[in-house]
């Protein structure tokens, strides 16, 4: 296999051998995250497989999963395979894609991410929001999510246009210094004795299902957890929230009400099925084909200027038309009063 000059740092072919120079856009990136990113298609167990074996070198030597690039180095990638089965998922180009813009400068990039849609490729999906705006912004030399949603969440999502600015944001998420909110409107009976706030500090462990999926479960021994859901507004079996996230555990809201007894409506992994099937259904009265969880809010500071910025993206319109349908039904039920 014949080494290669300078290779793009987008993607590397997967029969050959890639050397990759660093710039300025991955400098200061963790090695296994540049790989996981530029070698599309394969799986993540490979990416670390690699890593351990030392057929991955920077500057010719051997390094961990932990290490940070530098600008200049030289990352050497051996050829890599694809995930069975996924060849001609990956074959095509990224096609190019359009988000509503909330917020952007030279450092930020703020979207309004639609329910349905992957933040980024990986586990069966062909590519997702970062691989697409990439493909729809050629010119950008560095663009990288700041955080994730889950693909049926959806609400606001940040992406970084600068090294600088991804390290800033990631410091005030460790530090719990960004408040972001959700709505979430659940099945089940809000109880009287917790007034309008509720908080839950449950543990979480995450976990694989035998058939190879990502679950997370209420654990003592997990990860501390902690969210607060404050109640907008009720109706008989459904209760509208706004979920605070004080920590940002994997499906930490999903799992925190179902916990609770008040499973997210529409959670295709957390919810109630059998209620999930007949709201999904042709004419349901009320009706939704999706997982009611945005990401309605986000308060946080500018990483470069130190400007305080919030972010606001309203409910998408299969969301509210599912809340219209509550208040109607509501309506019809109230007692009428005899003139």
């Amino acid at each position: 296999m014949n080494e290669l000059g300078k290779t793009s740092q987008n993607s590397v072919a997967s029969d050959q051998v890639s050397m990759i120079h660093i710039d300025d856009g991955s400098a200061g990136q963790r090695i296994d995250n540049f790989l996981l990113r530029i070698c599309k298609g394969v799986p993540k167990s490979h990416i670390y497989r690699i890593l351990r074996s030392g057929e991955v070198r920077v500057n010719k030597g051997r390094v961990d999963a932990k290490y940070r690039l530098a600008y200049g180095d030289v990352v050497r990638v051996p050829p890599v395979r694809v995930a069975q089965g996924s060849t001609e998922e990956f074959a095509g180009p990224v096609p190019a894609a359009h988000f509503d813009v909330l917020f952007e400068d030279e450092h930020l990039l703020v979207i309004d991410k639609p329910a349905g849609v992957a933040v980024h490729g990986g586990s069966g999906v062909a590519f997702g929001v970062i691989e697409q705006m990439r493909e729809a912004r050629p010119q950008g030399k560095f663009l990288e999510l700041v955080h994730r949603l889950d693909r049926e969440t959806s609400g606001i999502l940040m992406l970084a246009k600068k090294r600088a600015a991804l390290v800033g944001l990631h410091e005030q998420i460790r530090d719990n210094k960004m408040d972001k909110r959700y709505y979430a409107c659940v099945h089940g009976e809000w109880s009287s004795d917790w007034g309008r706030r509720r908080a839950v500090k449950e543990p979480l462990h995450k976990y694989s299902t035998p058939e190879g999926e990502r679950r997370v479960r209420v654990q003592q021994d997990g990860l501390p957890s902690h969210t607060v859901f404050n109640l907008v507004d009720r109706w008989p079996d459904y209760a509208l929230l706004e979920a605070e996230l004080k920590t940002g555990r994997t499906h930490q809201i999903r799992v925190h009400l179902a916990h609770l007894g008040l499973p997210i409506v529409g959670d295709a992994k957390y919810g109630d099925f059998a209620l999930n099937k007949a709201l999904a259904r042709a004419n349901a009265r009320p009706g939704l084909k999706r997982m009611f969880l945005h990401a309605h809010r986000l308060r946080l500071t500018h990483p470069i200027s130190g400007e305080p910025l919030q972010f606001d993206a309203p409910l998408p319109a299969d969301c509210r038309s599912f809340i219209d349908q509550l208040n109607e039904m509501r309506d019809e039920s109230a007692p009428r009063t005899a003139l």
